[in-house]
């Protein structure tokens, strides 16, 4: 018997791997444009879609039943390095709004990282802890 609460676990768990490859497309997009957009003159600024490459390719290795719990777990921790690398631009977001920042692109893509890998991390974190709830029951 299924409850309204599985139900609504395992749906959430079935979307978890199609999260974590929208959040890859999605940074991918951000190194691109960051890129392109500022002259194509740092290749620092591709960081971004490299991090996006390989959370993707382990979203498309989650949809394998038998490879998800590692797939998960490599984009977490991934997602982990994202994060750690990029919030220094966080912390420097206020220099974009008083115009002092002196690379403003990277600041505001280390911003955009570093919010979007620290909500995927809650999210897969989450589905880590539902799973295990689960499992135990």
């Amino acid at each position: 018997m299924i409850t309204a609460t599985g139900l609504l676990s395992l749906r959430y768990d079935a979307l978890v791997p199609t999260t974590t490859i929208a959040l890859g497309v999605v940074l991918i997009v951000l190194g691109l444009a960051g890129y392109f957009l500022t002259g194509a003159v740092s290749l620092t600024a591709l960081i971004p879609a490299a991090f996006g490459l390989v959370i993707a390719l382990s979203g498309l290795l989650a949809r394998d039943e038998r490879k998800r719990k590692h797939a998960m777990h490599a984009a977490v921790v991934v997602a982990l390095l994202g994060f750690l690398g990029s919030i220094r631009g966080l912390l420097q977001i206020g220099s974009v709004f008083d115009g002092t920042a002196a690379r403003p692109a990277a600041i505001v893509a280390q911003t955009i990282m570093a919010l979007l890998t620290l909500g995927y991390i809650v999210i897969a974190v989450r589905s880590f802890v539902q799973a295990r709830r689960r499992r135990a029951a």
